[in-house]
């Protein structure tokens, strides 16, 4: 009986179901409403699964443009950033790379090279000249000897020195004439420095000195010359960030406080465009760290204290004053001095040993 049930209510079923679809059909309603009316509804996915996918392509697009990023990166600075691809100057189109400044910089001796890493504009202004007569010189139809490999590695004038001298050969190979006039006001001027010489005797030498001084100054001029008719770009900003920073100095309230120490006291009066005092400096540290306790040390630039230089009669740099502990000079040298005599001379005006 219970499957007779089943078949009874089954069979009604489908009977309702193709009633149904038959008043719809009736009403109007398309084939497809009618088929789809049985299907199941689609399934939607959450909006945590959708919030889940989104995420993903947010970081995938953030990982594209980091590695994009650092592609730009790695080319900037592998490339455009390399010293032969940053230009400082451009001479008539030439180009003056900070690769070619670094390596003719490399070549000047200690101090001097520090003393241009500070003020580079010196420097580069010296490779632009430099490039000019060089160029001069190509102009002129100069061109330098070809070097065999033999020759590559001995010590000779490179290509570029040569055309130099050539063009100096080809345009000042005369000597420029002196008088008898010039000679004899020079010898004049510089009578005492003669050794009581007579003027016959020291006159070919004064009549060099005179050719020599000239032709430096034609040379100038001819350079200057080239300078003012050239198209010069120099990148200043750029020049501005490869600048060392100069070296410090002492302010005229350490040297007062130093007079105050109680202590023996060496005062460097010098400046950091000075040769000989940049070859103190190392010296002078020295003698610093290792007495700091016993005497005191500064190096004071004239240029920034000029009162105190003025009020200490510095004519001369460097001239190195010494100060006993009660603040009294008792000595002064002139000129560059080495560290055992500036010791010594420490301990004999009071610094303990």
């Amino acid at each position: 009986m219970e499957n007779e049930d089943q078949v009874n209510e089954s069979s009604l079923s489908e009977k309702v179901n193709k009633e149904e679809g038959s008043k719809l059909a009736s009403e109007g309603s398309p084939p497809e409403a009618i088929e789809g009316a049985n299907r199941p509804e689609p399934v939607i996915p959450p909006l945590a699964a959708q919030g889940g996918r989104k995420s993903r392509k947010v970081i995938l697009l953030a990982v594209v443009a980091i590695v994009i990023l650092a592609g730009v990166a790695a080319f900037y600075f592998l490339y455009l950033g390399h010293p032969s691809r940053q230009f400082l100057a451009s001479v008539n189109g030439e180009k003056i790379s900070l690769e070619q400044f670094n390596n003719e910089l490399s070549k000047v001796d200690s101090p001097m090279r520090e003393m241009l890493k500070e003020e580079p504009t010196q420097f580069l202004e010296g490779m632009v000249l430099r490039t000019l007569v060089i160029q001069e010189a190509k102009k002129q139809g100069l061109s330098a000897p070809v070097r065999t490999y033999k020759e590559a590695g001995k010590d000779a004038k490179s290509q570029e020195d040569f055309l130099i001298a050539e063009l100096m050969k080809k345009r000042f190979s005369a000597p420029p004439a002196i008088t008898q006039e010039e000679i004899k006001a020079f010898y004049t001027m510089y009578k005492d420095r003669m050794d009581g010489k007579p003027l016959a005797q020291v006159a070919p030498v004064i009549e060099q000195i005179l050719q020599e001084a000239r032709q430096r100054q034609e040379f100038e001029k001819f350079v200057k010359g080239l300078r003012d008719s050239a198209k010069v770009e120099v990148n200043q900003d750029r020049l501005r960030k490869i600048a060392a920073k100069p070296l410090e100095s002492d302010s005229a309230e350490d040297f007062k406080k130093a007079l105050a120490s109680g202590k023996p006291v060496l005062v460097d009066f010098g400046a950091n465009t000075c040769v000989p005092c940049r070859q103190m400096r190392p010296i002078l540290k020295e003698v610093r760290t290792e007495y700091f306790e016993k005497a005191r040390v500064l190096v004071i630039d004239v240029y920034k204290c000029e009162d105190l230089a003025r009020q200490f009669k510095v004519q001369l740099i460097p001239t190195l004053v010494f100060f006993d502990p009660k603040g009294k000079e008792v000595f002064r040298h002139l000129g560059a001095w080495d560290k055992e005599s500036i010791v010594a001379k420490l301990k004999e005006i009071g610094m303990g040993t």
